[in-house]
């Protein structure tokens, strides 16, 4: 099949409408070429697109940007800046006929979210019949520390962190993975029945500040800050059974990214 046609395998399996405006695009390549491999991944790093020609795969399916903005848009200023990093990457895709497609919008438009299921999965929690979006979840009860430090190993989180008291007990969490913005965070952070906040990431200077604020003033409530690619991984990971699926017999492989940041305990050897 064509990368075009795997495509819309996966749109049809996924099973929800496309939004009028979506980044669900392809970023680079040939629509047109003729698939040899499929790779599933979190972001379409560089690593990850060397990794999709050993496998002899020519098709990622990424659920971040390939080009650093969310919508694709920076590429005419990468361009026009000559900038070194984008045009080597550029090169290595357009060398070894790779071909890049954007699964984001799709995934999330699932209802339950389809990254929410895969992380909920991951973190060996049953998401209930009702889950709703973002995703509330009860759980057995545990500290916030301990929930902070399950979290971390779970998800591959190497620079995890967390505000609150460790000690707090925790039996209602909600997730915000990724970046869901500070509206609907700050929404979370404000209703009674919510113990803790597993979030991707926020602006420091808006929902961090609030965070510190309600922490200082004794707010009952904690927050786990996982890394946005860390938040999201299982979430692809979850998503590649469905896309083997979609595009059977064609080999698919999911190909996960080690969490970018690192501790600074952590020794300093290479990088990364």
């Amino acid at each position: 099949m064509t990368a075009a046609e795997a495509a819309r395998r996966v749109i049809e399996c996924v099973g929800v409408p496309t939004r009028p405006t979506t980044v669900d695009t392809f970023l680079a390549g040939d629509p047109e070429t003729m698939v040899t491999g499929v790779v599933v991944t979190v972001m379409a790093t560089v690593d990850v697109c060397r990794a999709a020609v050993a496998a002899g795969a020519n098709l990622i399916i990424t659920h971040e940007p390939l080009f650093y903005d969310h919508a694709n848009a920076a590429v005419d200023d990468l361009e026009a800046e000559n900038d070194p990093i984008y045009l080597a990457k550029k090169k290595y895709i357009e060398q070894h006929g790779l071909v890049v497609w954007h699964l984001h919008d799709h995934w999330h438009d699932v209802r339950p979210d389809g990254i929410d299921l895969g992380v909920i999965d991951a973190l060996g929690w049953v998401a209930p019949d009702d889950l709703t979006y973002p995703a509330v979840l009860t759980i057995e009860p545990m500290r916030l520390g301990e929930l902070a430090a399950h979290a971390a190993d779970r998800l591959g989180a190497g620079a995890a962190r967390f505000i609150g008291d460790p000690g707090m007990r925790v039996t209602v969490v909600a997730l915000a993975l990724g970046f869901r913005g500070t509206e609907t965070l700050r929404g979370l952070f404000q209703r009674d029945d919510i113990d803790a906040v597993l979030i991707g990431e926020a602006h420091e200077w808006e929902l961090s500040g609030y965070i510190a604020d309600a922490a200082a003033l004794a707010a009952p409530v904690g927050v786990v800050v996982l890394g946005h690619l860390p938040s999201e991984q299982a979430g692809m990971s979850y998503a590649t059974g469905l896309i083997e699926a979609a595009l059977a017999p064609t080999p698919v492989e999911f190909i996960a990214v080690p969490d970018i940041y690192r501790p600074v305990s952590a020794p300093v050897t290479s990088w990364p």
